[in-house]
């Protein structure tokens, strides 16, 4: 067995040494904040602690929300924890990196965590501002303190070019705790973690070139705060004790990562799961299993390799449940593919959970492929761009200044500013551009600008050549308002080029001091920045467009400006491109979109749907396009959605298309505080992307949402189809769901958009039983046919009842009642549930386990209810949920519950056996009503779970998940019903309770039972 020089110090208690700078002088930034003295008391000599003088120099930089913190080489002491909020920038300088150093049995670091450096949000009042009560106390402070976690508006937070050094005696010792968002950065840092727990704890968003040497862990991790993907690229882990990476939920993406002498690489927690894809990854000595994977029959693994080395590697993944195993192909092997979790034989087909594993032996090892992002020039070759004349003020035109330095110089440097350019910059082939703040440092059209008014052609902010290398890093590109010909980056550059933490600043003009919190902000047209309102949403070509045969590498890069066509466009190329972590939001027609382009592989690209801004966009669009991979994408729409749309992905006339782990969802995590605690809410929007993607020259459907392989062939087969029994009854909805039946077996339901109540029988057809501004969600009848409303009107949602045919004016509104007792009623109950804890801390410190989204899940049905609804007639009971409002403005009905954001009610009576689907862990369960109104005797029932559950009078169970899955009262798959669209909700009725109604988003359907 091989042991690197550093893992040696380590096992020997011998100090480490700094790794290698990138940043080997300080960058000139005036409005940068230098770790030095006589203007901080500090001592670098690696024993007296420096992390309150370190605080100080934090606190300085953050006063106006972000800012850069220089730290000189040297070594520091870290004896408490040091607080990084939102927007800083801590980045290291000079010969040798600065090592943090956490001296030998540092108090606070023994048991539980104990956290050196913790990302936290920002905050109003001040940089902790201890005298508010924060909803997520973080665990691991030290000493113990009240401060605000990291969370999904927590941007660009980095630590760049530093190094880690754990002494003895600290096992419970964390580096970073870094539950970040966008432009959330680790590069360039070597971890010797020795007696410590872990280098990094709740990791996001992308790191690069980051070396752990021992430690329990090197990363210790779970789902990201803004729940997407985590990225790690071009890094290394040797002699971790337990495993290299321990995590769950984080959409972990590896590109050219090294493990070396450790018992398992990465470690799925137990009851979890992941979308994990590892691409051209070595694997040296893993002595246990390169992955050992966890909850093998949850539809929600997504497990991929391609390109994997095993090296002294015997076991590729272990099954942690039934203890199966992939077994390496020989000493040397080479993994072309493995895939794990939903696989989609075809497209307009359902998936079933399979493997697929594709290896041979080698006779000799491979050589390692070279760094997936290549090296920055070193700072000696930077030239500011402000000693050439530009201002950076916000007022200056600085456009013939840049001009001119672009001209004569090949690295320029861009210190913090805004800097006003008015007409195309024009790059040389070899022209690079570097900033050290994307939104600190801003290149900036101006609202309305002559050469880019009125119709035309593209014209471009940034002109990259054909066929350049060139590189673009650490600033932000806004293109302002009016300025319809405008693209951002237009990019043509050679496959050698990179664009690295870019920024596109989204608003009409970019603030003078874009503050974090605005940086994915919509534009605010007719405002003072337009004060003509001609701005308007879809104005602009796209932010950035490559094309004429562009190509390279893109990483970390955020393009959240609605005003343009698409965040992230390219066409007619055939350059191979490689996209790593790309943040793609908030566009009116289209993110990311594809056009005559082969060669192309996308890894962790994610993107995000406003209500607002994105209600009909579509998440990726690829046309007359070949050669193209996509791994690991998440296509997001937001909670307070309140639309359907049909699909994430559109396809036109392509061929070659790899999808592989794909995540379409729709829910996130509420912080709150109330007069009993602060703690967190799961909020689920009803409107995910009905279909993963839609191949609109074929017209085929993909209806699941979760799935880790599908190839999309030039001319698919469209699959055979049975006759159908299932009937369009009605449509031309807005989208409806909360179905309820009366004694006759009528059926209801309600249209929450239009405020409407509906009803249908084979007598009457479709009426109209309420049309009044209530916001109807979910409906229950009750013994004496009087019809429950769920409704999310008000703060705290309204319950009301009337009977049908009765005018609006004979309407009881119900007030929540202290739970009791009230035999002989019967209980209703969501039928689908969203829960899986996220944003809240689930690990055990003591014992360093996680609870599952299982246990939480019991944990919701279980626990009684304060207080509940009655019907008039005193014969059903609804247990009242907790009602969460987001935000004050409210016009669309924007609140949460258990209540609200099922699909439908379910009634039963107390010692009934009922199903119910735990939609976040997607699985079906059956369950015990108890005496309370809670459930209990929970037990898994099948592994489909989705929008909703029925029952017939035989016991069988319906399950819709893309379509209709039929199992019987054990639990047996039987079949599926195959519905013309995405099934929504479920409820057995008709004269002889024989009828499986069905609603999709827009239409009503129903099928005839046996």
């Amino acid at each position: 067995m091989r042991i690197s020089i550093p893992t040696l110090l380590v096992l020997l208690g011998i100090p480490g040494f700094a790794g290698t700078s990138v940043f080997t002088s300080l960058p000139l930034d005036p409005n940068a904040t230098p770790f030095t003295s006589p203007a901080f008391t500090i001592h670098a000599d690696g024993k007296t602690d420096d992390a309150p003088a370190l605080q100080s120099a934090i606190d300085k930089a953050i006063s106006s929300r972000q800012g850069i913190v220089f730290v000189p080489s040297g070594r520091y002491a870290i004896a408490r924890t040091v607080y990084l909020q939102s927007a800083i920038r801590l980045i290291g300088y000079g010969p040798t990196r600065p090592v943090f150093v956490l001296p030998a049995n540092t108090p606070g670091f023994q048991k539980g965590m104990g956290v050196m450096f913790m990302a936290i949000a920002a905050r109003a009042g001040g940089a902790y501002d201890r005298g508010t009560r924060v909803p997520v106390p973080v665990p691991g402070t030290v000493p113990p303190a009240e401060v605000p976690d990291a969370t999904s508006s927590t941007f660009l937070t980095s630590v760049l070019n530093v190094d880690f050094e754990i002494g003895d005696g600290n096992p419970a010792a964390v580096c970073l705790r870094f539950h970040v968002a966008q432009h959330g950065l680790l590069q360039h840092i070597d971890f010797h973690l020795g007696s410590g727990l872990a280098g990094i704890y709740q990791a996001g968003n992308e790191s690069e070139d980051l070396h752990f040497f021992g430690g329990r862990y090197g990363i210790l991790t779970e789902k990201t705060s803004p729940a997407w993907q985590y990225t790690l690229i071009d890094s290394t882990f040797e002699g971790q004790r337990d495993a290299a990476i321990r995590e769950h939920e984080a959409g972990l993406t590896l590109i050219r990562d090294t493990f070396r002498n450790v018992p398992v690489a990465i470690d799925l927690d137990p009851h979890y799961y992941d979308q994990l894809w590892v691409q051209d990854s070595r694997f040296e000595g893993v002595s246990r299993a390169a992955v050992v994977i966890s909850s093998e029959k949850s539809r929600l693994n997504e497990i991929g390799f391609a390109g994997a080395v095993l090296i002294d590697t015997p076991t590729l993944a272990l099954f942690r449940e039934s203890g199966r195993k992939i077994e390496s192909k020989g000493r040397i092997s080479l993994v072309k593919e493995f895939n794990f979790g939903m696989i989609v034989p075809a497209p307009g087909q359902m998936g079933d959970i399979g493997t697929h594993y594709d290896a041979s032996a080698l006779t000799v090892a491979p050589a390692p492929m070279p760094r997936a992002i290549q090296a920055l020039p070193a700072v000696q070759d930077w030239v500011s761009v402000k000693s050439l004349g530009a201002a950076g003020d916000g007022r200056t035109d600085d456009t013939a200044a840049f001009q001119k330095a672009i001209d004569e110089h090949r690295v320029l440097y861009l210190p913090s500013g805004r800097y006003n350019i008015t007409d195309s910059l024009n790059l040389k082939p070899d022209t690079v551009i570097i900033g050290l703040h994307p939104t600190q440092t801003q290149i900036v059209l101006p609202y309305d600008q002559p050469a880019f008014r009125n119709a035309g052609v593209p014209k471009a902010l940034l002109s990259v050549p054909q066929g350049g290398h060139n590189i673009l890093s650490g600033f932000g590109v806004a293109v302002g308002g009016v300025n319809p010909r405008a693209v951002g980056i237009l990019w043509r550059a050679g496959e050698q080029s990179l664009l690295e933490d870019i920024q596109i600043l989204s608003g009409p003009a970019a603030p003078a001091a874009a503050g974090p919190g605005r940086a994915g902000a919509a534009p605010a047209f007719g405002a003072p920045q337009d004060p003509e309102g001609r701005g308007r949403w879809d104005l602009q070509y796209p932010s950035i467009w490559v094309t004429d045969g562009g190509g390279g590498t893109f990483v970390a890069f955020w393009s959240p400006n609605t005003a343009a066509q698409s965040g992230f466009s390219v066409s007619d190329t055939k350059t191979p491109g490689h996209v790593y972590e790309a943040s793609v939001e908030h566009h009116w027609r289209n993110e990311i979109k594809l056009e005559r382009v082969e060669n192309w592989e996308f890894f962790a690209p994610q993107t995000e749907e406003e209500s607002a801004t994105s209600p009909e966009s579509v998440s990726l669009e690829i046309s007359n396009s070949k050669n193209i991979t996509i791994a690991n994408y998440h296509a997001y729409r937001v909670t307070r959605t309140r639309a359907p749309y049909i699909t994430a992905a559109r396809l036109f006339n392509n061929s070659g298309l790899r999808f592989r782990n794909v995540h379409t969802n729709a829910e996130s995590g509420y912080a709150f505080c109330d007069a009993n605690g602060c703690g967190t809410y799961l909020r689920v929007s009803k409107f995910p992307y009905e279909n993963a993607i839609t191949d609109v020259s074929h017209n085929l459907e993909v209806r699941e949402r979760e799935f880790a392989v599908l190839e999309m062939p030039e001319n698919p087969i469209r699959p055979a189809q049975a006759a159908s029994r299932v009937r369009r009854l009605a449509d031309g909805f807005f989208t409806v769901a909360g179905m309820a039946v009366d004694p006759s077996g009528k059926l209801y339901f309600a249209d929450r958009h239009q405020q409407r109540i509906y009803a249908w029988s084979e007598k009457d057809g479709l009426t109209i039983v309420r049309d009044t501004p209530l916001d109807p969600v979910n409906l229950a009848f009750d013994k004496s046919g009087n019809l429950l409303v769920v409704a999310s009107y008000g703060e705290a949602g309204t319950v009301y009842s009337f009977k049908p045919g009765a005018p609006v004016a004979e309407t009881t509104f119900l007030q929540p009642q202290p739970a009791g007792s009230h035999p002989g009623a019967r209980f209703i109950l969501p039928v689908n549930y969203w829960n899986n804890g996220e944003f809240r801390d689930q690990l055990n410190l003591d014992t360093l386990e996680f609870r599952t989204i299982a246990d939480l899940f019991r944990e919701d049905v279980e626990t009684p209810k304060a207080k509940q609804y009655i019907s008039p007639d005193g014969s059903i009971v609804l247990p009242a949920a907790r009602v969460i409002q987001q935000g004050t403005s409210d016009p669309s009905g924007w609140r949460f519950s258990d209540d609200i954001d099922t699909n439908g009610l379910l009634s039963a009576a107390p010692g009934d056996r009922v199903f119910v689907s735990n939609s976040s862990e997607d699985m079906t369960y059956s369950a015990r009503v108890n005496a309370d109104g809670t459930l209990g005797n929970l037990q898994p029932f099948a592994d489909r779970g989705g929008e909703s559950v029925a029952t017939d009078r035989n016991g069988n169970v319906y399950v819709a998940n893309g379509q209709v899955f039929v199992y019987d009262k054990a639990g047996k798959a039987t079949g599926h019903i195959d519905v013309p669209e995405r099934p929504i909700a479920l409820a057995v009725g008709g004269p002889n309770g024989k009828t499986l109604f069905m609603t999709s988003a827009h239409s009503l359907f129903a099928v005839e039972l046996p």
